[in-house]
């Protein structure tokens, strides 16, 4: 159980780094090399910055100045990015508190509600991340496709398949992990006995009891002074 938990706990970990690598990037979209007249150089656009290229290797990257001044929908997707990655970050907390190979967290039901809450935290995470990038996705083929938009038309740039990738490793691992809270009722931890030093089951006593069970002496006639 504990195994599959560390599976689900790297497909997240995985899932959220994905998720970071696409927010931060800047290629979220890049020029239609069909549409544009100067195959040269092009363009790709992200969440923070818009930056040009040429053939020869240069490139340039401007932030953008104002937020005011931004589209609604890049704002939106970077809000949902934000929260993605905020909420992946709390998820791998609470993961790592409630996943069995762990010794924190209490007892294995204490354990299991707060595995099965950290994959709820991931499932929401991947979905944040799968809207931003679906929304931002969808404004880029609506204006492609539109013969009334004669603007400068772009096409879906590699941080988009990096999004989609990170966020559905997310939701698998989330589901691994509320799966987990059925699995541990079925199968619950194994607890090993041992003897502390100061305890009553010494080796002696051990002797006297397997000599006891393995002898058909009757117990009065049995000499307890022998392993004394």
């Amino acid at each position: 159980m504990s195994g599959i938990q560390i599976v689900a706990f790297l497909f997240c970990f995985c899932g959220i780094g994905a998720i970071i690598a696409a927010t931060a990037s800047n290629e979220w979209k890049v020029t239609s090399r069909a549409s544009s007249v100067i195959t040269a150089t092009w363009v790709f656009q992200g969440l923070w910055m818009n930056c040009a290229g040429n053939a020869m290797g240069a490139f340039h990257c401007r932030p953008h100045l104002t937020i005011f001044n931004i589209e609604g929908y890049i704002q939106a997707c970077r809000g949902l990015m934000i929260a993605a990655v905020c909420l992946g970050f709390f998820g791998s907390v609470f993961a790592l508190i409630g996943m069995k190979c762990t010794k924190v967290g209490g007892s294995d039901q204490a354990k299991a509600k707060i595995a099965c809450f950290a994959g709820v935290i991931f499932i929401i995470s991947g979905l944040s991340a799968l809207t931003g990038c679906s929304l931002y996705a969808h404004r880029i083929t609506s204006e492609f496709f539109d013969p009334t938009f004669i603007a400068q038309k772009y096409e879906l740039g590699a941080a988009l398949f990096i999004g989609w990738a990170g966020a559905s490793l997310c939701i698998i691992g989330g589901s691994i992990f509320c799966f987990s809270i059925v699995e541990n009722k079925q199968t619950p931890r194994m607890v090993y006995a041992y003897n502390k030093p100061g305890s009553v089951m010494s080796s002696r006593t051990k002797a006297y009891s397997a000599d006891f069970k393995a002898s058909k002496i009757p117990p009065k006639h049995f000499d307890k002074n022998a392993y004394v």
